[in-house]
């Protein structure tokens, strides 16, 4: 198809088109009624690139002002000068350019009074486009001006939109830059490249609708989604979500290692240098357009950057929660106990914190971060850490002071699970009626998170073995952690863990020594 299609009723070989809802917008401004009918006839029936005129009228400039401070989207505005006053016309032309500040309009002068209007003075002095008086506008001449100025204002729209997405990219990708969550990061993606998709003043027909899959181990599983998709289809299978040419497309895509376009559908392929392979998916109601595909491979170059940045602080965090996690360990493997309970408590304080509507985030912080609860215990002389009797009253004194030990290991990192460790290592005796230690906190003066680890390690401890003897009932532990609260545990996060035990002891079983 050519790049400009017309379409003329008056022609004797007419050219086929398929024509879309979309319209050209051309608003007439004229006091004489004969004008507007004379106009809509001659242009009735053309078709420039697959779309027709519609026709918007205005009988005088206050009017005409009234519908361009409402209506978006009109191409071409032709004004007779003289109508209320002698030169509204010409006030209309500054109220467009000056005040609604569009540029984009195309302004056609027509004037039956051309001595009212000199031509040079206008050209000069305002910022029109054309310049006819009403008898030299023939049918073929008033064609010609109208469709050589949609073409112009169609030229003008498509700088302004590419214009627009790339500063757009700019701002979208200084922003997904900053997004270190995986899951955050695709959904903001996918949101950015759907709105560069509706960059188009008719975006009000479009629809546009997008998923983001990751291939783990073969299995492609949705991590984001927008559109006619919904957040009930994150974490499900492909095959589950989309219908099987969708499917066929994506599976293509990946097959191929590469991104796919076509007129209706994108499929973009991002492989991380970990290996990890990302999808994002797209389709729109209507074509994409060229300079939409230039836009999305512009920003995709960012967002294959910034995939490769966010699997890269992934794997650094990954590496910080392994040595943390194998301090803990050290640290109750010198005290022989459980090999797995700095793993469940830090999963059972992560639960709690969930059902106490902390974010998702700081749970999953202070999931890791508890694990270092009892890291100061490597202070802690052998005869005394692994004493099978009780302890005296000297050596308790000695004990009390991992709490101490540990926090003032990690209270120097600026990293927020250490510095979250360390509040943890320091508070995690003390209780909630501030007959705890080492330093007597009491309610609401003890940080949350400590509290919550409380409960965790606490419990974990009477229901596992240890060295000074074996491990308590379950319902003999319910009865010491009721009688607990408000006395060693915060009443209402104790009320949380009794109401939820079920789900703590599905932890426990999933991490049996």
């Amino acid at each position: 198809m050519s790049d400009d299609l017309l379409v003329f009723a008056n022609e004797e070989e007419k050219i086929s088109a398929t024509v879309n809802r979309e319209r050209w917008r051309v608003l007439i401004v004229d006091d004489e009624e004969d004008v507007h009918k004379v106009t809509q006839m001659v242009l009735g029936d053309v078709v420039f690139q697959g779309k027709k005129i519609e026709f918007l009228s205005c009988y005088s400039a206050k009017e005409a002002m009234d519908i361009l401070s409402t209506e978006k989207n009109i191409a071409v505005i032709l004004l007779d000068v003289v109508m209320e006053e002698d030169d509204s016309g010409l006030k209309l032309v500054k109220f467009i350019r000056n005040d609604l500040k569009n540029k984009l309009i195309r302004i056609i002068l027509r004037t039956g009074q051309p001595g009212q209007a000199p031509e040079e003075k206008v050209v000069v002095e305002y910022d029109i486009n054309d310049y006819k008086s009403k008898p030299e506008l023939t049918s073929e001449k008033l064609f010609t001006t109208v469709i050589s100025s949609i073409r112009s204002y169609r030229d003008l729209l498509t700088i302004e939109k590419s214009r627009t997405g790339l500063e757009k990219i700019i701002e979208a990708s200084s922003n997904i830059f900053e997004i270190q969550s995986l899951k955050k990061f695709v959904s903001g993606a996918l949101l950015q490249m759907i709105s560069l998709l509706k960059l188009d003043s008719h975006a009000v027909y479009a629809h546009t609708s997008g998923l983001t899959f990751t291939n783990y181990k073969g299995r492609l599983k949705v991590l984001a989604a927008a559109g006619k998709y919904n957040d009930a289809v994150i974490d499900r299978g492909i095959d589950e979500v989309v219908q099987e040419d969708v499917s066929k497309l994506i599976r293509q895509a990946i097959a191929a290692k590469k991104t796919i376009f076509n007129d209706y559908q994108y499929v973009g392929f991002f492989k991380s240098k970990n290996e990890s392979e990302n999808i994002i998916y797209l389709e729109k109601s209507d074509p994409i357009d060229e300079w939409e595909k230039d836009l999305i491979d512009i920003f995709c170059s960012n967002v294959a950057i910034a995939f490769d940045n966010i699997y890269l602080n992934m794997e650094l965090e990954d590496t910080q929660r392994e040595i943390v996690f194998t301090l803990g360990e050290i640290a109750e493997n010198r005290s022989r106990e459980t090999h797995h309970h700095v793993k469940r408590v830090g999963e059972y304080s992560k639960f709690l914190a969930l059902q106490y509507n902390i974010s998702a985030d700081d749970a999953e912080i202070l999931k890791v971060a508890s694990a270092m609860h009892d890291l100061g215990k490597i202070s802690v002389p052998d005869k005394i850490l692994n004493k099978p009797g009780k302890l005296t009253a000297d050596e308790f004194e000695i004990m009390k002071m991992h709490t101490i030990n540990g926090g003032d290991m990690l209270k120097y990192s600026k990293r927020s699970i250490l510095q979250l460790a360390s509040v943890i290592c320091y508070q995690h005796h003390e209780k909630w009626d501030g007959t705890g230690y080492p330093y007597g906190l009491k309610g609401k003066d003890i940080n949350v998170f400590a509290k919550i680890t409380a409960i965790a390690d606490v419990f974990d401890a009477l229901i596992s073995d240890r060295v000074y003897r074996k491990a308590i009932p379950l319902d003999e532990v319910l009865v010491i952690m009721k009688e607990q609260k408000g006395k060693n545990f915060d009443p209402e996060l104790m009320d949380i863990f009794l109401n939820n035990i079920d789900e703590i002891l599905k932890i426990k079983e999933m991490l049996l020594d």
